[in-house]
């Protein structure tokens, strides 16, 4: 007689998390400030707030914005604000910075939002490996909010996971 086939993975009370769960949605589009200086280098204020009150804000509707310079241009920080300004009414979100930058806030922005007492005592496994750049940020913020409620934290996939936290037991 054969035995039936047990999935012991499902039977083993572990919760998984997947951080691309919480990607944040919509489209990234990237604003170079070095096309809004004089010879890419300079900014001039009467120029600069000309060209920016003619640039067309509404493309940038529902989409995250990300505001930088690529050359090594010393840029004041009011011009930041200001496109942040002009920008804010139209994009989803606006950040000053790469895309690293942008996921390490939109991450902090919904684990700060999270529930993590459901996971009061469970044994939680932080799926590894996908599809989306989830930042290094991301995990190690996880971890520093899960650590307080899990039991344990693993990081992988549930039939091959690698130990990050233990809960000590108690000593009677």
């Amino acid at each position: 007689m054969e035995k039936p086939l047990v999935n012991r993975v499902a039977n083993s009370g572990l919760i998984t998390i997947n951080l691309e769960d919480f990607f944040p949605e919509g489209e990234i589009v990237r604003f170079d400030l070095k096309d809004y200086l004089f010879m890419e280098l300079m900014l001039k204020e009467k120029d600069f707030r000309q060209s920016l009150k003619e640039h067309d804000w509404t493309v940038y509707e529902g989409k995250h914005l990300l505001v930088y310079c690529s050359t090594d241009a010393i840029i004041p920080m009011w011009a930041f604000m200001l496109v942040s300004a002009l920008a804010t009414p139209h994009a989803a979100s606006v950040t000053q910075g790469d895309e690293s930058v942008f996921l390490a806030n939109a991450y902090q922005a919904v684990l700060s939002g999270h529930d993590f007492a459901q996971y009061e005592g469970k044994r939680i496994v932080v799926k590894g490996c996908g599809d989306k750049p989830v930042p290094a940020f991301a995990y190690a913020e996880l971890t520093r909010r899960l650590q307080p409620v899990a039991q344990s934290i693993m990081y992988g996939e549930p039939c091959s996971t690698v130990p990050v936290f233990k809960r000590p037991r108690k000593v009677k």
